[in-house]
């Protein structure tokens, strides 16, 4: 394969830390295997074993970033029978990962899957692979090979779209005015990202609205901005990502109304609680 990378960036997400030496691990054999590539950290701070969290901060993250492969390590099943494979788009870019279907939906934004593979090639993995951390032994060397411009077609049978395992499906539901949604990701702030796009929204600007959790109750404005709102006070909102939202103006929406990721919030019109 050429010494000029074709890829001259490799994205880098995972459930890791950085409390932990295995990031570092994983960068180390990008660099040896790829050493004119430069890594872009997506996140390392996915929550353990979050594929919906991974493939939303994952979706909503690949469209403003260079035409690269995109290395992925939120992988649960790592040392059972799960695959490992490898997506080309068509965009030009690359994904390298588990099968559990973190990939699919960031595959699909960038232009769709016109390749996959299964890596089922030990010419491409280190020599010794452990059976914990598949992310340095097979991702890692796998990525760096595409991004030097190896042909992914050689590292595995190919698979069809169809076979790729299915990414788990977030909950959201509109029936009227009312929502009901799963909280797909939480982000460093406390503001709890939601699945179901903002453009379903059926309330008014300014219109206060009711929030249920699991552990409450709790009033709020549907808004624009989080200043449209009193501080301390709760707003629903449409987010960056085009995703409706809860959040707290200058606090955290996790903390304020005690939810966690996966919960499901319901969210009415407050002048029909009664």
């Amino acid at each position: 394969m050429s010494d000029q990378p074709r890829h001259p960036w490799i994205s880098f997400t995972t459930d890791y830390g950085t409390a932990d030496g295995f990031v570092a691990a994983c960068r180390g054999v990008l660099a040896r295997h790829a050493p004119g590539v430069s890594v872009l950290d997506i996140s390392h701070h996915i929550p353990p074993q979050a594929i919906t969290a991974a493939s939303a901060v994952l979706t909503q993250t690949v469209p403003y970033l260079p035409t690269a492969v995109h290395l992925v390590v939120i992988d649960p099943g790592v040392g059972t029978t799960r695959r490992g494979i490898a997506l080309e788009t068509s965009s030009g870019s690359l994904l390298v990962g588990p099968d559990n279907g973190v990939l699919l939906a960031p595959a699909e934004r960038l232009g769709g899957i016109t390749t996959a593979v299964e890596l089922a090639e030990p010419d491409w993995w280190l020599p010794e692979v452990s059976a914990t951390f598949h992310g340095r032994d097979i991702f890692a060397p796998v990525a760096a090979a595409a991004a030097l411009g190896a042909d992914i077609r050689a590292a595995g049978p190919a698979l069809t779209p169809a076979q790729l395992v299915p990414a788990p499906t977030a909950h959201s539901s509109r029936h009227g005015r009312n929502v009901r949604a799963q909280v797909i990701t939480i982000d460093h702030f406390g503001n709890l990202q939601l699945a179901l796009p903002a453009a379903q929204a059926p309330w008014h600007h300014g219109e206060p609205l009711l929030i249920t959790t699991p552990t409450g109750r709790f009033t709020a404005r549907f808004g624009r901005t989080f200043g449209d709102v009193a501080e301390g006070d709760c707003l629903v909102l449409a987010d960056s990502a085009g995703h409706l939202a809860v959040a707290v103006n200058t606090a955290s929406a996790a903390a304020r109304l005690e939810t966690t990721r996966d919960q499901i919030l319901d969210i009415t019109p407050a002048e029909r609680d009664t």
